[in-house]
C-alpha cells in the first residue's frame, strides 16, 4: 500500500513539474556570429518567438523585451484549431507593439481560418513573409529577412524567397526546421530561425519524437531550432522547457 501511495505521489510530482516546464517564461539570450554582417548591424537584437498555440504571452516576457530589441520575428503557429481569435489578436497586438514585426506561417495556423488570421496580422501592421524577402536598412547598410510558407503546404519555395533577396546577409525564417535539408551548399543563407518541433515536448532519457531545440551548423549555415513557447495536445513538457529568444547578431 505504501508502495502504491509512493508511486501516486511521484506521478503527481512529475506531472506538476511537467506543467511548470510547459508554462515557463524563459527568454534565452544568445549571441550569434554572422559572416559578412554589415558593421551597422553589430549587436542587432532579434526577439524570436514561435509556437504560441494556446498560450497568452506573459507580461514578464513583454516587459523584458520592450525597448530591448530592434525587431520581432514570429516563427509560426500563433494558434491551432480551437484557439480563440481573441487570444490570437491579443498576442499579436502585444508583439507588434514591441518593435517592427515579421511573421511566417506554421502548419497549425492553417487549421481554423487563415484568412481571418491574415486580416488580424495585417491589422497590426505585421509583415507576412511568404516565399519572399524584405530589406532591413540601418545607417545605409542592409540585410535581408527571408520567409517561406510552411513546408506542410507544399507551397514553400526557398528559391522564390532567394530570388527576392539582394543583400549579402540573409536570415531565413522557416517554421519547420526541415528546411535545413534543402539549404544551398553555397552558404548563401547565413542564419535560419525555426521552431515547430517543440523540442520533442516530452523527452525520455534524452529521446524525443522531434529534434530538441538548439543551434548547429548545416552547410556553413547557422540553424536555430526553438523549443517554442506553447504546447499542443497536452499542456505538459519534459526536458524540453518552453522558451523564447533574444538573438544578438555579432560580426564574424
Amino acid at each position: 500500500m505504501i508502495y502504491i501511495i509512493g508511486l501516486v505521489v511521484a506521478g503527481l510530482l512529475l506531472l506538476s513539474y511537467m506543467w511548470v516546464e510547459a508554462h515557463l517564461n524563459r527568454i534565452v539570450t544568445q549571441e550569434l556570429e554572422i559572416k559578412d554582417l554589415p558593421e551597422s548591424f553589430e549587436s542587432y537584437r532579434i526577439f524570436f518567438i514561435s509556437d504560441l498555440h494556446n498560450r497568452l504571452i506573459s507580461n514578464k516576457i513583454l516587459s523584458k523585451v520592450k525597448n530591448n530589441v530592434d525587431v520581432v520575428v514570429i516563427g509560426g503557429d500563433v494558434m491551432e484549431k480551437g484557439v480563440s481569435f481573441e487570444k490570437v489578436n491579443e498576442n499579436l497586438k502585444q508583439l507588434s507593439n514591441l518593435a517592427p514585426c515579421y511573421f511566417v506561417w506554421g502548419n497549425n495556423d492553417y487549421e481554423e481560418n487563415p484568412k481571418k488570421l491574415e486580416k488580424i496580422l495585417r491589422g497590426h501592421h505585421i509583415t507576412i513573409l511568404k516565399n519572399d524577402a524584405v530589406k532591413i536598412t540601418k545607417a545605409n547598410e542592409s540585410i535581408n529577412l527571408l520567409g517561406i510558407d510552411d513546408l506542410s503546404t507544399e507551397n514553400a519555395s526557398l528559391e522564390q524567397a532567394l530570388d527576392s533577396a539582394r543583400e549579402q546577409t540573409k536570415i531565413l525564417i522557416s517554421h519547420n526546421p526541415d528546411i535545413q535539408y534543402d539549404l544551398p551548399v553555397s552558404n548563401e543563407i547565413q542564419l535560419v530561425l525555426s521552431g515547430h518541433t517543440h523540442g520533442g515536448q516530452i523527452r525520455l532519457f534524452g529521446w524525443g519524437l522531434r529534434e530538441k531545440g538548439g543551434t548547429k551548423e548545416v552547410n556553413g549555415t547557422k540553424v536555430v531550432i526553438s523549443n517554442g513557447y506553447g504546447t499542443t495536445t497536452l499542456p505538459l513538457r519534459l526536458m524540453a522547457p518552453a522558451e523564447s529568444h533574444i538573438f544578438i547578431l555579432k560580426r564574424k
